[in-house]
């Protein structure tokens, strides 16, 4: 899957922000912290493992790129996280009393070994956790991309065997067929107030697959994108800022 290499700051003045909307989901599905120790799996630049510590939980973040672990470690030095990422962590078994993954089982390159990976370091009964995204971002870098007259590039798949339908049945299905156990699924929709320079921020510093796409745009075509991208945010903002709806489906489930 795509590289997310040198995307942290951009990504930290962008969709940090959105990506944090299923907080409140997380810990309400996660129950009582206690001081017990959670791992927050690719934990980015620490704004989840940051809420989910303000929650009760000693938290251990987890993350491979190393802009995004810089990024966190000016942002929430408070963090304990470490270099790491599915679907093999360097945790021993049965290390940790609740697990989280916060969008990344949609990036990982074999969803069901990575779920399966989550369940091997929670302790036995363990609350499980992760979201990924039924509606993406990617709608609206879809209209902008039809406003410029370009073609986006298609969503890049896993092979058959190791994809899985992006649906809350289709996670929910995956994530059994992984290792989870009594996996349930709901789906939370909100609107994302984005900043305008926040937009621009994710696509001029390569977040994403839209920001992989603009930067990958010769000068004119990049120039008709911006055009385009202005527009739309012209016509569609209010105070700055474009709102957008996105919808998550979070799924909780235990290890054996």
């Amino acid at each position: 899957m795509r590289a997310w290499s040198g995307v942290g700051a951009a990504y930290a003045a962008s969709y940090a922000d959105l990506c944090a909307g299923t907080g409140d989901a997380i810990i309400r599905a996660l129950g009582p912290a206690r001081s017990r120790p959670l791992l927050d799996v690719g934990s980015g630049t620490g704004a989840l493992g940051a809420l989910l510590a303000d929650a009760g939980w000693t938290v251990t973040g987890c993350e491979p790129e190393q802009t995004m672990r810089e990024v966190s470690a000016l942002q929430h030095p408070e963090l304990d996280v470490r270099d790491g990422a599915l679907p093999s962590l360097r945790f021993p078994d049965a290390s940790f009393d609740a697990v989280t993954a916060n969008f990344v089982l949609n990036h990982v390159p074999d969803p069901r070994a990575s779920a399966g990976e989550m369940a091997r370091v929670a302790k036995a009964d363990a609350t499980l956790v992760a979201t990924i995204w039924t509606v993406s971002p990617s709608w609206f870098w879809a209209a902008v991309c039809e406003r410029a007259g370009l073609t986006p590039r298609p969503r890049e798949r896993l092979p058959a065997d190791k994809d899985f339908e992006r649906s809350a049945t289709g996670f929910g299905r995956m994530l059994s067929e992984g290792g989870w156990h009594a996996v349930e699924v709901s789906e939370i929709t909100w609107a994302w107030h984005a900043p305008v320079a926040a937009l621009w921020a994710s696509a001029e510093g390569g977040v994403a697959s839209a920001g992989a796409f603009y930067l990958a745009l010769g000068a004119g075509d990049r120039e008709l994108f911006r055009q385009a991208f202005d527009a739309y945010c012209g016509e569609n903002a209010e105070d700055g800022a474009v709102i957008l709806e996105h919808t998550a489906a979070v799924a909780v489930g235990r290890a054996r």
